[in-house]
């Protein structure tokens, strides 16, 4: 899936794709679990897949559980030109298991710069507002808001506004890309993939309950008119 949904970025002319959270071996709870599955950055496999997928002009944001050693992170690659180019690890994972990261990194695309956030870290204002401080114009946030029904209904909205609350905190564009549908397990996401601008004006959502694909043109920070960047969010 991501050789294909990067292929269709880049026939797109897509400069950034946001992938949710853990998309790339899917998300867990369980400490067993994503020990067993997490990947070091240096890992020969991790590294074909990225330089056969990522190849492309398209930078991507793509979720991982990640190995440094004897500890396992939550975190997001950014890809570029079939290499990985940086990581960011979640400030405030609830899975069990996972280390909390350190650092805020941002990065340069274009005109622009971009840090992460990552689903639980929508809980902490200052997460954002720590990119924002570095520069970044716009915060992207993979989620994977996979829940049981009962939770799923609680957090759809709460998540959604969550997203304005720091657009409008930082004054700087939001995205994100949540995961959809159901699960083996009874587990449900209704789905809260968006575009958010620095007012907190919800500009763009995928569709609720469906696989969604939302492109969107950013506007030029120099000249504040026509659009320069283009980005897209997966909801898969």
């Amino acid at each position: 899936m991501l050789s294909r949904d990067l292929t269709w970025a880049d026939e797109q002319g897509i400069d950034l794709a946001l992938f949710p959270e853990c998309y790339l071996q899917g998300h867990s709870y369980e400490s067993a679990l994503t020990r067993r599955r997490a990947l070091s950055l240096d890992d020969p496999a991790l590294n074909a897949l990225i330089a056969r997928c990522a190849s492309g002009k398209t930078t991507a944001i793509i979720g991982l559980f990640e190995r440094r050693g004897e500890s396992i992170y939550n975190s997001a690659v950014v890809a570029r030109a079939g290499r990985i180019s940086g990581v960011y690890a979640k400030m405030h994972p609830i899975e069990r298991g996972c280390t909390p990261g350190t650092d805020f990194p941002v990065w340069a695309l274009g005109d622009w710069c971009f840090g992460i956030n990552i689903c639980s870290d929508l809980r902490y204002p200052y997460t954002a507002a720590r990119l924002a401080r570095k520069g970044a114009g716009l915060i992207c946030n993979p989620l994977n808001l996979m829940l049981r029904p009962h939770k799923a209904e609680k957090w759809h909205r709460p998540a959604i506004e969550s997203l304005r609350i720091g657009a409008k905190h930082t004054k700087c564009w939001v995205m994100s890309a949540d995961v959809v549908g159901s699960n083996a397990d009874g587990w449900v996401s209704y789905g809260s993939t968006a575009i958010v601008d620095p007012n907190g004006v919800v500009v763009a959502k995928a569709k609720a309950y469906s696989e969604d694909v939302l492109v969107f043109d950013l506007p030029d920070e120099r000249l504040e008119a026509n659009s320069v960047k283009k980005a897209a969010m997966i909801a898969t």
